[in-house]
């Protein structure tokens, strides 16, 4: 897929593309934060038939949903692809040691050599959550390694 980028001197960046079925999409990013999704008319590609104004909010939200099933068709494909990978589900239980901590201080990477690719909590899907993310008791996290070092991750957020 082609995506098209443009310099909007004095605002920010717009990117854009077309979609299979022949329709126009594009993301206007603001220097201020905000982003703008346009839908480009069918008849007209240079007119915007619908602009919906996003804050970070409603940026990141949109980002999740439209992300997530797509992160998980990847790890899908990676586990068919490359013998010894898995990916695994782990709950946070509250008597975690780590549950109301920052997730980097478990140095899950570090110990086991698995990455934590995701964070599911009440629902939503955080992708690619950063060291900072404070783990909650209820999450689930989503790791991807081998067998033993998914293992040693369970361990980590089990016992410390």
């Amino acid at each position: 897929m082609e995506i098209e980028q443009t310099a909007l001197p004095g605002i920010g960046l717009r990117h854009e593309f077309t979609t299979r079925s022949g329709r126009r999409i594009g993301i206007v990013s603001h220097r201020t934060g905000r982003r703008d999704l346009v839908i480009y008319d069918p008849a007209d590609p240079d007119r915007a038939c619908e602009t919906v104004k996003l804050n970070d909010e409603e940026a990141d939200a949109l980002a999740e949903l439209l992300g997530a099933p797509r992160v998980i068709q990847r790890l899908n494909d990676l586990h068919r692809e490359v013998e010894g990978l898995v990916s695994e589900k782990l709950p946070i239980g509250e008597d975690s040691p780590y549950a109301g901590r920052p997730m980097g201080d478990a140095r899950v990477r570090t110990r086991t050599g698995a990455s934590i690719v995701a964070a599911v909590r009440a629902g939503q899907v955080l992708v690619s959550p950063g060291p900072d993310f404070a783990l909650a008791a209820g999450d689930v996290v989503v790791v991807v390694g081998s067998a033993d070092s998914t293992s040693a991750v369970a361990d980590i957020f089990t016992n410390g």
